[in-house]
């Protein structure tokens, strides 16, 4: 299925070389402040760097086709469509016979069969991310009504990682001013290292997104199944390359003691507040009014340009495999934005769902 939501719904079609991709927003009420430079403004964030990013430049340029008028939500689903520009595709015929490696060819030739559209990774590919970002955006603009925020960073790249803390505030000022997405001059400058030396190699590295998100209230959530964990996760999971998400102290917890792992309760300004933050502002399925904190693990980007194994499907027998084409080293950096709109309209649509949001 390409929706997602309830209250809120996401829908998203395209592919990465036909004409453009495009989403359309179910359930956003009539009357918020939205302009197509609202929307711009976070697809900006997505666009690669020329030293740190591959070199195919689309405008992503957000066309609102319906939903919004005079800068103003109707209450009508909002649709936005993105044209593909530069677009090549003479290298991907041959994928059709020499499955990539890391990609998801071979699979959806067999579930689709030869009409399936390869060219760029077809559906599969990270151009679809750029509808998650321009959903985030008319989520974010919903979330504000309750001073709901949402930041993310890139927290490692290879084995450059940020192992300090960083202030909200803080995270959202620095991310803007560095092309990888880090929380400070100094990590952005290590993980671009090893970004290039990865790309000098002919190969690529993956990383870490860690998200942030403040000002929730208690109990936003649909226990059993629709917790906050599980709606966020199947968003997150859509996400190409994504393939681990931790909340709170996560994988680490197993190690734990309870003693160590319980978040203790105290009064803090005449409000309820946990001492540490182990669940990561989770319990029950239900936010707790601490802050949201996960992270969420990308693999390397798959197409590369050293030589791969593969096989001919045509004469069942090995071979080798050269990617040509344009592809980024490293996707964490242009993910972070990506993590920080799918996370917005989770949150939105369960606020919703909860009554907090009309």
């Amino acid at each position: 299925m390409n929706t997602i939501g309830t209250s809120m719904r996401l829908t998203v079609l395209g592919t990465s070389h036909g004409p453009g991709i495009e989403c359309i927003v179910d359930g956003c009420p009539a009357g918020l402040d939205i302009t197509e430079g609202t929307i711009q403004q976070e697809l900006d964030l997505r666009k690669p760097s020329d030293e740190i990013g591959t070199s195919r430049k689309e405008e992503d340029r957000a066309e609102v086709l319906s939903g919004i008028v005079d800068g103003r939500t109707t209450g009508a689903p909002i649709a936005i469509f993105i044209r593909n520009r530069d677009v090549d595709s003479s290298k991907y015929e041959v994928f059709r016979r020499v499955p990539r490696p890391g990609h998801a060819d071979y699979p959806a030739l067999m579930k689709y069969g030869e009409s399936h559209d390869l060219r760029g990774g077809g559906q599969f590919s990270g151009r679809m991310t750029a509808l998650i970002v321009a959903a985030g955006a008319i989520a974010k603009t919903m979330l504000a009504k309750l001073n709901v925020r949402v930041a993310a960073y890139a927290q490692a790249i290879g084995s450059a990682v940020d192992e300090e803390s960083h202030s909200f505030d803080d995270l959202i000022a620095s991310t803007r001013q560095n092309p990888v997405r880090a929380a400070s001059p100094s990590a952005a400058e290590r993980m671009k290292v090893e970004i290039l030396a990865a790309r000098k190699a002919g190969d690529s590295v993956g990383g870490i997104v860690k998200c942030v998100a403040i000002g929730l209230p208690v109990g936003v959530g649909e226990p059993f199944f629709d917790t906050v964990e599980g709606e966020l996760s199947k968003i997150l999971f859509a996400i190409p390359a994504v393939k681990g998400v931790e909340f709170g102290a996560g994988f680490r917890a197993a190690r734990m003691r309870g003693s160590e792992h319980n978040d203790p309760y105290a009064i803090v300004d005449g409000r309820v507040v946990t001492e540490t933050n182990n669940a990561g502002g989770i319990l029950g399925g239900l936010t707790n009014g601490m802050p949201l904190e996960f992270d969420v693990a990308f693999k390397p980007t798959a197409s590369i340009s050293a030589e791969q194994r593969s096989v001919d499907l045509k004469e069942m027998k090995s071979t080798a495999l050269r990617i040509g084409g344009r592809h980024d080293p490293c996707i964490v950096p242009r993910a972070v934005v990506v993590v920080e709109g799918a996370t917005a309209f989770v949150l939105a649509d369960l606020c919703k769902r909860g009554g907090f949001l009309g």
